[in-house]
């Protein structure tokens, strides 16, 4: 098969979105299919074969961000001689609407993996947020149903689409992990200086680091973490709070991290390169997650593949990775409770052996080559079912001649769409 991935977002922008492509389209390779990615492009970046980019803007709010500008014949005549068997876009927004116009025009299945919680994300747009909710819900059921498969990354986030009145076929593929790490692996930990900068101290490898990788936005909740952190404090257990990540509330948290009286046990740590938060990973003691907008939580599933337990707030998405008990611990949004889980795995040899074994296990039943071998399976369904109701299906050069004569008619078409 040959697959058009369509995304707003991809490298060296980084994200969940952007890591999910990566993994799906090196195992997609891998096993012998054919795909290519349509994004924007970035100031600097060289061209690269399996990959073409529109003209971009930075966007206003985020200045890393690239807002692609889809007019362009040079990319339009790239996308026409692909004659893609299958487009499948990773938003419902810019390239999407550009990947999903093409779907219909190359008369190929479009599919669309559900990424995002579009409708928690309405702190962004300070005025009205209960009719930008509304709108958002009306234009996401307008969007899933004028595609042939939904991608969905977990059984909440299913249920949720469905909610919303979509009556697309939906099904569920979570982004894959590789194993990072055994726990016996663990190295000396260099996350833990007093000094709040990622260097090391006297004294520090006693503590317990608590580790949290991801974004500094509203919506990750990390104010909640801070919270927790003075529980623990007052608790008396030796912890470091370790986050690693970037955005636009850095500045609050930090005031907020002072005003809590935890600035001396918390570290800022930015963001790293993968390497670097693998290495985090495997000197951390514990993962924490108080973020209730995932639609899967990837990071938690790497954290598990170098078997960290995990505490959690019990949200969708996290709800299908986190068992409760087992790999580690779900609690409500009481900081309180939180604090308490975190004391218990944390006082518990025996437990934390257990759920680390477990997290181990949970991380390998998600490896990326299984979830790129659904896909596959998915594509598969999607085009016989596409066939059919065609009336038989086509495949090899006659298919493909067949779509490219229908591409050469839309060329000229792309500038006015």
């Amino acid at each position: 098969m040959k697959i058009g991935m369509f995304s707003d977002s991809y490298k060296p922008y980084v994200s969940g979105v952007v890591k999910s492509l990566e993994l799906f389209t090196r195992d997609l390779r891998n096993a012998g299919h054919e795909t290519v990615i349509i994004a924007p492009d970035y100031p600097g970046v060289a061209r690269e074969s399996g990959i073409i980019r529109y003209p971009s803007v930075p966007a206003v709010t985020n200045r890393d961000f690239r807002l692609a500008i889809p007019l362009s014949r040079r990319v339009a005549q790239e996308i026409q001689n692909s004659s893609f068997d299958i487009i499948h876009v990773h938003s419902p927004f810019l390239l999407s609407r550009t990947g999903a116009r093409w779907a219909k025009k190359l008369g190929v299945p479009l599919v669309f993996t559900f990424h995002t919680l579009y409708t928690e994300y309405v702190h962004y747009f300070p005025v009205f947020p209960k009719l930008v909710r509304r709108i958002t819900r009306w234009y996401l059921r307008r969007f899933c149903n004028r595609c042939d498969l939904i991608i969905s990354p977990s059984e909440g986030v299913k249920k949720m689409i469905k909610s919303y009145g979509v009556s697309t076929p939906i099904t569920v593929i979570a982004t894959g992990v590789e194993p990072l790490a055994d726990p016996k692996q663990r190295v000396g930990k260099k996350l833990t200086g007093n000094g709040g900068d990622g260097t090391s101290a006297p004294g520090a490898p006693t503590e317990k680091i608590l580790l949290f990788v991801g974004r500094l936005g509203k919506e990750k909740n990390i104010p909640f973490l801070l919270e927790a952190m003075r529980h623990l404090l007052d608790d008396g257990l030796n912890a470091r709070l370790v986050i690693i990540a970037g955005g636009p509330e850095e500045e609050n948290l930090k005031k907020m991290a002072a005003g809590l009286g935890v600035e001396s046990a918390v570290t800022f740590a930015g963001r790293k390169p993968f390497e670097q938060v693998v290495q985090a990973y495997r000197e951390a003691d514990l993962f924490v997650f108080g973020s209730m907008t995932e639609t899967q939580g990837l990071v938690i599933l790497e954290a598990m593949s170098t078997g960290l337990p995990v505490v959690a707030v019990r949200a969708t998405g996290v709800e299908d990775v986190v068992d409760d008990g087992r790999n580690g611990y779900l609690t409500a949004t009481d900081t309180a409770e939180f604090a308490h889980a975190i004391q218990k795995v944390m006082s518990n040899a025996e437990l934390y052996q257990t759920m680390s074994e477990n997290a181990l296990h949970t991380a390998s039943e998600y490896s990326s080559e299984k979830q790129a071998q659904k896909l596959v399976r998915a594509y598969e369904q999607i085009l016989a079912d596409k066939g059919a109701q065609n009336g038989g299906t086509q495949t090899g050069t006659n298919q493909r001649a067949n779509k490219g004569a229908q591409a050469k008619r839309s060329v000229s078409n792309e500038q006015r769409n």
